[in-house]
């Protein structure tokens, strides 16, 4: 199982589809942090979230451990079968996400040139930029 961990940059919810349910959020390049990328997540096919608008000291997005699914389980009526969708976003696991596997896509933000988001569909993939991309799970 791979985990998609970036600490120590801000992360923000900057959308949510409903009628496609699909979560995006995304972390600017800034100088408070030192970063020079922007990093994009997707999670489709959304059932569930408890999200903070903000993630402050970074994101460890992984699947939820048996223990942490087992108190997810107890307090929001799950069913066994969304243990294997369950994706814990943050260290202390005050967030969660059930829906499909994770994607990230991260690019240099000074070569993304006009181009808004790298989810941007109207724009050719893979892009004329280096990229990088992977998926949680």
């Amino acid at each position: 199982m791979t985990d998609f961990i970036r600490t120590g940059r801000l992360f923000r919810v900057v959308g949510f589809n409903p009628s496609h349910r699909q979560l995006f959020l995304q972390s600017e390049a800034t100088l408070v942090d030192r970063t020079t990328t922007r990093i994009e997540i997707y999670i489709g096919h959304v059932e569930l979230m408890l999200l903070q608008p903000y993630y402050r000291k970074g994101i460890h997005i992984r699947r939820a451990d048996p223990d942490e699914f087992a108190v997810l389980k107890e307090r929001h009526g799950l069913e066994p079968s969304d243990a294997e969708y369950t994706w814990m976003l943050d260290p202390d696991g005050g967030s969660f996400v059930i829906g499909g596997n994770p994607s990230w896509r991260e690019a240099e933000y000074a070569l993304m040139g006009d181009r808004e988001s790298l989810y941007d569909l109207s724009k050719p993939w893979p892009p004329d930029f280096p990229v990088e991309t992977g998926d949680v799970g």
